[in-house]
């Protein structure tokens, strides 16, 4: 990766000869390579003749990739990627380790290869995150699978609004960009700061007006939890396509036909799915996990927009599973604590917040990750 000094930029970084001076060293006179230095093309990177034609390799195939965005943009419903419709078959990821807390301890760097590996594995070809990835070497992980990204670049409240832009700005031409994502079910949690509803519809309109004026080539999406109304719809006219995250057993009922009602743009699910922990019995219960993965999948396939219909597709909820999120727990172990809002997954309509994962928290797959692998991604009629 390059990194700019005012002398001289390098490529050398962690990834060709850490223990090579230019690694830790930026200054142009003070190599001290036994098979000696000299400056090297008009970047001005210095190789030895040894690591020269390393660096040049490196640099074409590894660098310069990364200045091609990928075209993406949604026409009459479809997403389209360099013209073409993509179906989004996606996973909601947020990888902590055992003892962490998200976000603190939330490790995109640590974690990416080995799942991006899982996700190819099972034909995933999208992740929504609940932070930003501002790291392109993540992102060049993501991309050498061809895994897409919806990266979300305003959750939190609190945060000040002037952040979506640097967010925005530090990633926009990496081709694993797919759409950029404000919040994530803000009407129920008003962008986890406990906002007013007006307020936080205000700033998630403020932070969608930001994203366009920074990067007006890539969709910008809002999640929502359920169906918002047609007032929100209109004030968030900027908004290109709406995630609803919608959680009612095995079926998502008159979803999709009660938003060809609503709006002509498209929505996608932001979150679905079922835990793998089932009150009932008091214990995992993965093959009830992975019959909801199964029948809404399909559902959502039936619902593509690649095929006519309102659904851009939909990312489950998620790929592996977070210790923290049992308020009454402890992070250190998996808690089996639960909420019975009225509705939920199947088969309790539990939501047992830490046994998610199509995955568990030591990726050891469940019968749910299989299931998702074998439903095919539809292609354009």
């Amino acid at each position: 990766h390059m990194q700019d000094d005012d002398r001289h930029p390098r490529i050398y970084e962690t990834f060709l000869y850490p223990s090579h001076p230019l690694a830790q060293d930026t200054n142009p006179d003070s190599c001290a390579c036994a098979d000696g230095c000299e400056l090297w093309g008009a970047a001005g990177v210095r190789v030895g003749w040894m690591t020269g034609w390393v660096g040049i390799v490196f640099f074409w195939f590894a660098v310069l990739p990364r200045a091609a965005a990928v075209i993406s943009r949604i026409e009459e419903r479809q997403l389209l990627v360099d013209d073409k419709p993509l179906h989004l078959k996606g996973v909601c990821w947020n990888p902590v380790r055992k003892g962490g807390t998200h976000p603190h301890d939330t490790d995109y760097r640590g974690f990416a290869a080995a799942d991006a590996e899982i996700m190819s594995r099972a034909g995933i070809n999208a992740i929504r995150t609940y932070a930003v990835i501002d790291d392109p070497q993540v992102l060049d992980i993501f991309w050498e699978k061809k895994i897409h990204v919806l990266n979300t670049v305003y959750i939190w409240g609190k945060d000040p609004l002037d952040l979506v832009a640097q967010r925005v700005n530090a990633v926009k031409n990496h081709p694993a960009v797919l759409m950029w994502v404000v919040g994530n079910e803000w009407n129920y949690n008003g962008l986890y700061a406990g906002l007013p509803f007006p307020e936080a519809l205000s700033k998630v309109a403020e932070a969608v007006r930001l994203i366009k004026e920074n990067d007006p080539t890539h969709p910008v999406a809002t999640v929502h939890g359920e169906m918002p109304s047609a007032d929100t719809v209109r004030a968030l006219d900027l908004v290109d396509a709406w995630g609803i995250n919608k959680y009612s057993g095995l079926s998502f009922g008159n979803l999709f036909e009660a938003w060809k009602l609503l709006s002509k743009k498209p929505m996608f699910l932001g979150e679905y799915g079922a835990d793998a922990y089932n009150a009932h019995i008091a214990g995992e219960d993965q093959a009830s996990q992975a019959k909801a993965t199964t029948l809404l999948t399909q559902q959502i396939i039936e619902a593509s927009a690649a095929r006519g219909g309102v659904c851009l597709g939909g990312l489950i909820f998620e790929l592996a599973d977070e210790w923290w999120k049992d308020a009454q727990g402890n992070p250190d172990k998996q808690d089996v604590g639960g909420i019975v809002p009225g509705g939920g997954p199947f088969p309790d309509m539990t939501f047992n917040e830490e046994w998610w994962g199509l995955v568990d928290i030591d990726r050891n797959p469940r019968k749910a990750l299989l299931a998702l692998g074998e439903v095919a991604i539809p292609t354009a009629w």
